[in-house]
C-alpha cells in the first residue's frame, strides 16, 4: 500500500486528495503546513510526497529544497501551484521537484500522475480505477486500450498519451504539457516528437474509426473532441 503525504494548507483540497487516493487503495498522511509536512517526511516510509508551494510556516520551495538536500531521501515530490508562469515550473523542477500540477486540476489526472511517480520509485499504485471515453476503455492494471473489446497494440508512451488526454477530455494540453507529464522532463525546445506520437496513435486507432477522437487545436497542442 503506497504511503502519500499530502501538505496543503487549504482544508478542502487537502481532504479531496485524501479521500480520493484513499480510495484507490493508498495510505494517506495529512499536513496543513510546510513546517508539519517537514515532521512527517523527516519520520520516514513516504513514498510520494504532494505539496503546495504556498504553505504556512515552510513554503513548498523550502520544503522541497530540504527534501532533495538530504542525500539519502528520493522520495518523489508532485507540485501543487495557482502559478502558472513557465518560469516557475522551470525553478521547480530545477529545485527536483518530479511533476507539476496547476490548480485547478483533475483529481483523475493527479491520479495518474501519482501512478507514473510510484512506479519509476519501484511503489506500486493499487487499486487504479478504468478510464472511459467514448468507445475508449483504458485498463490500467494491463495498460491496454480497447475499441468495442479489441486491443489496440500502443507502446507505453503512446499509451500514456492517450490516457492523459482521456482523464481531462475537455483541456487542451500543449506539446509541452504532454511531453512532460509523459516523459516526466522538462522540455525546453519545441520538437516533433509528440506530433510524431499522435500520428501513430491515430494510425493505430483508424481501424476502429476513433481516430477522430484526437483533435489538434492549431498552435495549441491537442484534446479529445
Amino acid at each position: 500500500m503506497p504511503h502519500i503525504l499530502i501538505v496543503e494548507d487549504d482544508t478542502d483540497i487537502n481532504n479531496a486528495v485524501a479521500d480520493y487516493l484513499t480510495a484507490r487503495g493508498c495510505r494517506c498522511t495529512q499536513a496543513f503546513s510546510g513546517t508539519e509536512g517537514r515532521l512527517y517526511w523527516q519520520q520516514g516510509g513516504v513514498d510520494l510526497i504532494i505539496a503546495d508551494l504556498m504553505l504556512p510556516g515552510l513554503t513548498g520551495q523550502q520544503l522541497l529544497a530540504e527534501i532533495r538536500g538530504n542525500a539519502h531521501s528520493s522520495v518523489p515530490v508532485i507540485v501543487l501551484s495557482a502559478r502558472t508562469a513557465l518560469q516557475d515550473k522551470v525553478e521547480l523542477l530545477e529545485l527536483g521537484a518530479d511533476d507539476y500540477l496547476t490548480k485547478p486540476f483533475s483529481l483523475q489526472e493527479l491520479w495518474l500522475r501519482v501512478g507514473v511517480q510510484l512506479r519509476h520509485a519501484g511503489a506500486s499504485a493499487v487499486g487504479t480505477s478504468a478510464l472511459d471515453y467514448k468507445d475508449w476503455h483504458i485498463d490500467p492494471d494491463t495498460r491496454t486500450l480497447t475499441v468495442h473489446g479489441v486491443p489496440v497494440p500502443l507502446t507505453l508512451h503512446e499509451y500514456e498519451i492517450v490516457t492523459l488526454l482521456a482523464a481531462r477530455p475537455k483541456k487542451v494540453f500543449t506539446r509541452q504539457e504532454i511531453y512532460e507529464a509523459v516523459w516526466q522532463e522538462q522540455a525546453f525546445v519545441e520538437d516533433k516528437t509528440i506530433n510524431v506520437h499522435i500520428s501513430n496513435i491515430r494510425a493505430k486507432l483508424r481501424p476502429t474509426g476513433t481516430d477522430t477522437y484526437i483533435k489538434t487545436v492549431w498552435g495549441i497542442g491537442f484534446r479529445l473532441e
